[in-house]
């Protein structure tokens, strides 16, 4: 999966830093404010790409004596720096540009130019959200997309498609804006274009953040794999009963399990201890994202 996921955010980096570099040479010639406004939030794709990779690095390192279950939750961190980014630099830097047309339309210049930027970055946009959209439908099941990234404890590869998704948007937005302003001799439409762009921009931004946010507070792993660790613990044949079974999500593929079960008299200690060992043992064979248990074996708590 980490293979995988530095794949899709190297073919987002590769695609954005060309794009990038075409649009404000265009928006230099051309004096378009979309198209200036497509600059920002190239770049800001390009810095939110070289973020993903940064936090993924550094969530791999091991535990220390400060971070005894490890630094999992550093993606998350940096995963919310990107929506903040997304947010103020790429949406907030538009609308104001776009602002700022408005007040001071001006005719543009030569549009072949911006008509065969926006063709290349359409192409190699598409083909960035294509890498990522077949890594999420290797991985999602049988669920949609919007459930997907709801659940989905990675979020480098979302964050990606959704990033994708508004470049796409954006580029629709800006042609759309540059060419009727052409034809209409509306020359504020650009300036509205722009403002269109960052509101799509900050509601991506949104997205990211809240998702991000779930993940860096403590959300819990996800309800199939709860459902299968209670069941693991309720079939075994020493567990009288099963109590609160509490998950944390330390990391894309790390999880800290809680248990609270009562086990049936074993007869002596070391028949309770091998019990206890065998539960650990289940868990631990459900999924490999299972790091860290926690069995609470003297009591059952009152539900």
């Amino acid at each position: 999966m980490a293979s995988s996921s530095h794949k899709v955010i190297y073919a987002a980096l590769t695609a954005n830093i060309l794009i990038a570099v075409s649009k404000f040479v265009t928006a230099a010639i051309t004096g378009s404010s979309s198209m200036l406004a497509e600059g920002f939030h190239s770049s800001v794709d390009i810095g939110n790409s070289v973020l993903l990779l940064f936090g993924m690095r550094r969530s791999q390192r091991p535990a220390d004596e400060l971070h005894p279950f490890g630094h999992g939750k550093e993606l998350y961190f940096w995963s919310f720096v990107v929506a903040v980014s997304v947010f103020s630099v790429g949406g907030v830097l538009s609308i104001w540009e776009g602002v700022n047309h408005l007040q001071h339309p001006a005719e543009l210049g030569n549009l072949k130019w911006s008509y065969a930027v926006l063709g290349l970055a359409f192409v190699l946009d598409g083909y960035s959200l294509i890498v990522s959209l077949r890594e999420i439908a290797r991985t999602k099941g049988d669920a949609s997309l919007w459930e997907f990234i709801q659940r989905s404890k990675d979020p480098t590869v979302y964050t990606v498609a959704m990033e994708d998704s508004a470049d796409l948007a954006g580029i629709v937005v800006a042609f759309l804006a540059i060419y009727l302003g052409e034809r209409l001799q509306l020359p504020w439409l650009d300036g509205a274009g722009s403002i269109l762009i960052g509101v799509i921009l900050i509601g991506i931004a949104i997205v990211l953040g809240r998702e991000s946010k779930n993940l860096l507070v403590g959300e819990s792993a996800s309800r199939p794999l709860v459902e299968k660790i209670r069941r693991a613990v309720a079939t075994d044949p020493g567990v009288d009963a099963v109590g609160q079974v509490l998950t944390m999500q330390l990391g894309p593929h790390a999880v800290l399990v809680n248990i609270d079960a009562r086990f049936k008299p074993q007869g002596s200690l070391e028949a309770l201890e091998s019990a206890i060992r065998r539960v650990e043992d289940s868990v631990r064979a459900i999924d490999p994202s299972v790091q860290h248990i926690f069995l609470e074996a003297a009591s059952l708590q009152a539900q």
